[in-house]
């Protein structure tokens, strides 16, 4: 059996491993076959692919903070050329969005909590290649103020209302395919603690995003139920997209291991991703 996780994070982003200690679990999670996804940044993808041992096929990857017309959504991109200008230049923008959100969670904890954060953590902040609200929630953490992460975003974070930080959905979706990739939606019935999507809710949804151009859905993703990742595959199967899968690994910042591909830990053998297929990995 081949196994297959093309949803990983690292610290380029906001997951907790180094490339390096990234490299080791992979490899002893049995993977065949990955993809480092790391959120607005490609910043790890060549450190990464010469850190894993050559049996091990790697898929250039990264996670885009969009919105698609109305609609909020990570789209992955797939087997991009890692050196496309418009891909680059694309993420280059997005950081500068992100800074400026950084900036406005900061000033909303100063503000509304009376936490002011110390000039080493901001420091730490702004060292980030890709920073995210799990950044701060972290420090919060370490602060004593909440008992873990995502505690500490719904109490201190999710009530800052930031303009629209996201890249545009259907301009990411366009460089991605420029580059030579192939653009995903993401956990589309919803991402770690989401309230997921009926199917009543979910098919408009998905209209819009073909319509937007996506070519492919992670249909298996570790969150995911028997019951919403055959609903899902039935999905993809029915629109022509590609079938993809993911844990969305995050390392300490998640409790997710490498590897897994559903809530029941139904081990996913890597044919049912079609991607792969697509890819000649198969």
């Amino acid at each position: 059996m081949v196994l297959a996780d093309l949803h990983i994070h690292s610290n380029c982003s906001d997951g907790s491993d180094t490339i390096e200690e990234l490299a080791i679990k992979l490899e002893k999670a049995g993977l065949n076959i990955i993809s480092l996804t790391d959120h607005d940044t490609i910043d790890g993808i060549e450190e990464l692919k010469k850190s894993l041992p050559e049996k091990i096929k790697f898929v250039n990857g990264v996670e885009l903070t969009c919105k698609a017309r109305d609609i909020k959504c990570h789209i992955l991109g797939y087997n991009f050329d890692f050196n496309s200008v418009l891909l680059h230049d694309l993420i280059k923008k997005g950081k500068i969005l992100r800074r400026k959100k950084l900036e406005t969670r900061i000033d909303y904890l100063k503000k509304v909590w009376n936490i002011i954060l110390t000039k080493e953590e901001t420091d730490w902040l702004y060292s980030r290649k890709s920073v995210v609200k799990t950044h701060l929630a972290n420090i919060i953490v370490k602060r004593g103020l909440a008992t873990n992460n995502i505690e500490a975003m719904k109490k201190y974070l999710d009530g800052c209302k930031t303009e629209n930080t996201r890249f545009d959905g259907e301009e990411a979706i366009d460089v991605i395919k420029k580059a030579g990739g192939i653009p995903v939606w993401a956990h589309p019935l919803g991402g770690e603690g989401e309230k997921h999507l009926t199917p009543e809710e979910f098919i408009p949804k998905l209209k819009e995003l073909i319509d937007c151009g996506i070519q492919g859905l992670e249909c298996y993703y570790s969150r995911y139920s028997r019951e919403e990742i055959n609903f899902l595959v039935n999905c993809a199967k029915e629109n022509n997209l590609l079938i993809t899968g993911g844990s969305d690994y995050h390392g300490k910042n998640k409790n997710i291991p490498p590897a897994k591909l559903n809530v029941n830990n139904d081990i996913i053998d890597a044919k049912n991703i079609t991607l792969l297929k697509y890819l000649n990995l198969l």
